[in-house]
C-alpha cells in the first residue's frame, strides 16, 4: 500500500449503528446525556469530526451531514459537553494566573520580604497571565461553538451510537427522534 492509501484506510466492524442529525447543539447534548443514562458508553457515541480532518481525509469537496451519515469513510470525533468546556477554560485561566502568581511569589520570598509585599506580587504577577489565559479559554469556547456552527451549516450535527443488539438500536432510535433528531436510521457497520 502506498502512504496514501495507508493514511486514508478505514477500517469497519461488524456492529450495528444508529445515526441522526440534529439541528442544534442544545438538542445534540440531550440526546447524547439521554442516551449515557440509558447505559450507552460514550464511547460508543461518536460525532463527524471537525473541517480540518474532513479535508484532509475526503478532500475539499463540498458536504452536508445527510450525504455523511452513511458514508463509513466519514471521520469521527468524540463529544465534548459544554460542562468539559467551562472546566478546560477555567483550567487554563487560574493554571496560567497560578503559574504567574508563584513565579512572583518564588522572586519576593527572601528573609527581607514582608508578607504584605508577596502577596501583592501574588496578585501583580498573576494578573498578566490571568488576562492571558482568560484569551485562551476564550479562544478555545470559539473554536467550540465554530465547530458546531460550521456542521450546522452543512445540514446539522452528525451523531453516531453504536448499537450492540436489536433492543439497543431501538432504544437509541427513540432517544434520537426524541430529541428532534432528523433522518434517524440504523446501518449494520461502524468504523
Amino acid at each position: 500500500m502506498t502512504d496514501d492509501a495507508e493514511r486514508h484506510h478505514s477500517s469497519y466492524i461488524n456492529v450495528p449503528e444508529a445515526v441522526g442529525i440534529f439541528d442544534t447543539f442544545e438538542s445534540l447534548q440531550k440526546a447524547i446525556y439521554d442516551l449515557m443514562i440509558a447505559g450507552f458508553s460514550r464511547y460508543d457515541i461518536s460525532l463527524l469530526a471537525d473541517q480540518k480532518v474532513l479535508e484532509e481525509k475526503l478532500g475539499k469537496a463540498f458536504w452536508t451531514a445527510p450525504e455523511l451519515a452513511d458514508n463509513p469513510d466519514a471521520p469521527r470525533a468524540a463529544f465534548v459537553s459544554e460542562e468539559a468546556i467551562g472546566e478546560l477554560e477555567g483550567a487554563i485561566a487560574g493554571g496560567l494566573f497560578f503559574l504567574g502568581s508563584y513565579i512572583a511569589m518564588m522572586a519576593l520570598l527572601t528573609p527581607a520580604s514582608t508578607i504584605a509585599a508577596s502577596i501583592a506580587a501574588i496578585a501583580i504577577g498573576g494578573s498578566p497571565t490571568a488576562v492571558l489565559g482568560t484569551l485562551l479559554a476564550r479562544r478555545v469556547g470559539r473554536h467550540h461553538k465554530d465547530f458546531y456552527a460550521n456542521q450546522i451549516k452543512h445540514g446539522g450535527i452528525l451523531l453516531w451510537v453504536r448499537t450492540w443488539d436489536k433492543d439497543k438500536a431501538e432504544l437509541a432510535v427513540k432517544i434520537l427522534k426524541g430529541h428532534s433528531g432528523r433522518d434517524v436510521h440504523v446501518h449494520d457497520w461502524s468504523e
